[in-house]
């Protein structure tokens, strides 16, 4: 199998799944979209502020406790802070059978600069 660099595993990831941007993500809320957001980001990362009404699950403990959390049918979209560790979080969880599974790129960091809420 040959060796991947980081950059070229996330890429792959990103083929593999369906990216939402913030802005995108917002205008669902807007149209009352039902939606499960959710924040893989770490502790320290959320202590400092969320996406209102997201849940929050670390990205090291995700696949552990993401089925007493969240559905498998539920519409799911995953953010962190840039879009990266989402996109990786995604794939895991679709091949964990969910089936309506996205990221949304840029992160929490590209909701806050088009002036997202957080909490």
């Amino acid at each position: 199998m040959p060796i991947k660099t980081a950059d070229q595993v996330l890429a792959d990831a990103k083929a593999q799944i369906k990216e939402y941007t913030p802005a995108e993500v917002m205008a669902m809320q807007k149209r009352g979209e039902k939606m499960v957001l959710l924040d893989v980001r770490d502790l320290p990362e959320v202590n400092l502020g969320k996406i209102p009404g997201a849940i929050h699950i670390s990205r090291g403990r995700l696949e552990q406790n993401i089925e007493a959390a969240v559905p498998r049918g539920a519409n799911l979209i995953i953010y962190c802070a840039s879009g990266n560790r989402s996109a990786l979080a995604a794939v895991s969880l679709r091949d964990m059978g969910y089936e309506h599974v996205s990221s949304m790129s840029a992160g929490i960091n590209g909701w806050s600069a088009i002036g997202g809420d957080i909490e």
